[in-house]
């Protein structure tokens, strides 16, 4: 059983019905999934934004199982294996899925499946951005856009650990005490005040050195201004729509770099996904990140962890049970 997008549309165009599996390749297992993550690229796939599927299809990027099958040339899985994966081709959202052995990771005992499924797509994320995008240290003042967004809650933990100054925007006084939480040395509200001026009188002046965005339309022009000389803005989501950079020459009067990094060119490689999930797995273990319990939703109801997930109702994330 799988959820079908029938066509681009809101969460009404999810189907759940029988889906039919290829058959297991060589160098491919077959896994009954436990629990599926619910991410924005999801919605992004359903409503066409994305131009990843084409309907009928299935969407989804994240899953964890056990795997049940295993391909002639497969070396380093077994049957019984407990896995996970955060990765294209979409099609997560089903019970059962054939997938190529590079693009799946051994779970740690440390994570339950269902916190797994809520955590690997935001974790090699927070991994790629603060190790290799821009990697991050205690000369560095970050500010962090969204802290109590799924990403940003560990981008706020990471970057704490990894010795910088945090800086965090949310939009409530829940939020912002979410992030302090979380170790954010000092948050704004950004309802109530500007974070371009908060953050330049918190840094007297200089601003910030890195400002990670997954925002989008909304921040990108005032995380411009909020950036210091020589900093480097790292627009890696676009919650409010696209960030739409369109005069090059406003990074010159600050040396300022930007980037624009995509998922899939970070974690497209079983190398790239070993090293991504390995740094997440021992921060997870060495207790540097803290991971919640996800919201769970059978798998039939997708639609609603998808409306729930797209009106900000949640803290965390939201998981599917293919059991339910």
């Amino acid at each position: 059983m799988g959820i079908v997008i029938q066509r681009h549309g809101g969460p009404e165009v999810l189907s759940f019905q029988p889906i039919e599996l290829p058959p297991v390749g060589p160098k491919e297992v077959r896994l009954h999934q436990t629990y599926v993550g619910v991410n924005f690229i999801d919605i992004h796939c359903r409503t066409g934004h994305f131009d990843m599927i084409d309907p009928p299809g299935i969407p989804g990027m994240e899953a964890v199982g056990t795997i049940t099958s295993v391909g002639s040339e497969v070396s380093g899985l077994r049957l019984g294996d407990r896995v996970g994966y955060a990765c294209a081709p979409v099609g997560a959202y089903c019970t059962d899925r054939v997938m190529p052995e590079s693009m799946l990771v051994k779970l740690p005992d440390s994570l339950s499946d269902d916190q797994a499924a809520g955590t690997l797509l935001k974790g090699m994320t927070a991994s790629f951005l603060l190790h290799d995008v821009q990697p991050v240290g205690p000369d560095d003042i970050v500010l962090i856009h969204a802290a109590s967004g799924g990403v940003g809650q560990l981008l706020v933990q990471w970057a704490k650990a990894l010795g910088a100054r945090v800086i965090a925007t949310a939009s409530s006084a829940e939020k912002l005490v979410m992030a302090l939480s979380n170790g954010a040395d000092r948050v704004i509200n950004y309802r109530q005040e500007d974070f371009v001026s908060a953050t330049l009188d918190l840094t007297d002046g200089m601003g910030a050195s890195v400002i990670f965005d997954g925002v989008g339309q909304n921040t990108l022009e005032g995380s411009l201004e909020a950036a210091a000389i020589r900093g480097h803005v790292v627009s890696f989501g676009e919650a409010s729509g696209p960030p739409g950079l369109h005069d090059l020459g406003r990074l010159s009067s600050k040396s300022l770099r930007f980037s624009r990094p995509n998922y899939g060119h970070y974690v497209g490689s079983a190398a790239q996904v070993e090293r991504y999930s390995r740094l997440l797995f021992d921060a997870i273990s060495s207790g540097k990140l803290r991971i919640p319990s996800p919201e769970i939703y059978p798998l039939s109801k997708a639609a609603e962890a998808q409306s729930a997930l797209e009106s900000r109702r949640l803290t965390w994330s939201a998981v599917l049970e293919t059991s339910g």
